[in-house]
């Protein structure tokens, strides 16, 4: 008598993929209001403080969870299992929102 075949593990992958696309996407989400916020704020003048500090905000909270993002990709085990195109959106919103932060309004 043969013993029975393995499991299938691509059932598994593609459950996995679903599991991890969950909190990815929300946080990419977040990331891309708070970067598009950033980007559409404009100072109506020089004392317009409340609208660079909510610029600041706003590239920080997109810093914030970009980070999340990227620390949640770059685990190896989720890295195999999602590919590494995943690391592509936290980057460019960080990218984006640091450089809102630097040049200010």
């Amino acid at each position: 008598m043969t013993p029975p075949p393995p499991p299938s593990t691509t059932d598994d992958q593609g459950c996995l993929r679903q599991v991890l696309a969950v909190p990815l996407v929300i946080l990419q989400l977040l990331a891309a209001w708070c970067c598009y916020t950033a980007l559409t704020i404009r100072p109506s003048g020089p004392w317009d403080d409340d609208a660079r500090a909510g610029i600041a905000l706003s590239c920080a909270l997109t810093l914030a969870t970009s980070a999340l993002a990227l620390l949640i990709t770059v685990v190896p085990s989720v890295r195999r299992t999602m590919g590494p195109w995943w690391l592509v959106p936290p980057l460019v919103l960080g990218v984006a929102a640091a450089v809102r932060w630097v040049l200010g309004g």
